[in-house]
């Protein structure tokens, strides 16, 4: 059947109904009959759009994905507009990936359940590995604007420096999941997580932005 935007806004709302159940019961309460009751379809019409239940899981999948890329990259563009520095952009788009409130954490609950089963999936792993690439990138391009505008220092690896962000930024994630009230130090670990970034990123953008000086 051809796209229409109908067709492509039911799809996103039958993935927030499994994105719902799944931030609530898991990834196996995710059935054809309990999804349709969430997103307000029937079966048959959810079928229509998913003819298998791995289609679904596997759109959701992306969709959930979308969701948190799609917030980053908005960060960073409101950034820009108020003619922030680029570390501070940075900062605020990295905090989208945290679990710090009921809308994060559900999404990242279900994006760690989707983790687990693409164990056992090789589509579902692109995903994952295709949503790493483009944060990754993401970043790099931000050190790339550094560099440009003197936050950065010219002989800094990009793609290095945008990995190693990246896995602070992930392993502070799954320290706020698992411990959600935990602490660090004398702070709650929520509370904490500006004190576990921003040395990251200070040790990454260590300048001036030039447009600023002038």
């Amino acid at each position: 059947m051809p796209r229409t935007a109908d067709h492509d806004a039911r799809r996103r709302q039958i993935a927030e109904g499994v994105r719902t159940i799944v931030s609530e019961a898991g990834l196996d309460a995710a059935t054809v009959a309990r999804v349709a009751r969430a997103s307000g379809m029937s079966v048959g019409l959810v079928q229509h759009y998913f003819p298998s239940k791995d289609a679904l899981l596997l759109f959701a999948y992306r969709h959930v994905m979308d969701r948190i890329g799609t917030r980053v990259a908005q960060r960073v563009a409101e950034g820009e507009a108020a003619r922030g520095t680029i570390a501070a952009s940075l900062r605020a788009a990295l905090r989208e990936m945290l679990p710090l409130d009921h809308e994060r954490r559900s999404e990242y609950r279900v994006a760690q359940a989707f983790a687990g089963r693409s164990l056992d999936s090789a589509e579902l792993a692109e995903v994952g590995a295709q949503t790493s690439r483009r944060l990754r990138d993401q970043i790099a391009v931000a050190v790339g604007n550094g560099k440009e505008c003197g936050e950065v220092e010219p002989e800094v690896d990009t793609g290095l420096a945008a990995a190693r962000v990246l896995a602070v930024t992930e392993g502070l994630a799954v320290q706020l999941h698992r411990e959600p009230h935990g602490r660090a130090g004398t702070h709650p670990l929520a509370e904490a997580a500006d004190a576990v970034l921003l040395p990251t990123l200070e040790s990454v953008f260590t300048g001036t932005c030039r447009q600023y000086s002038r």
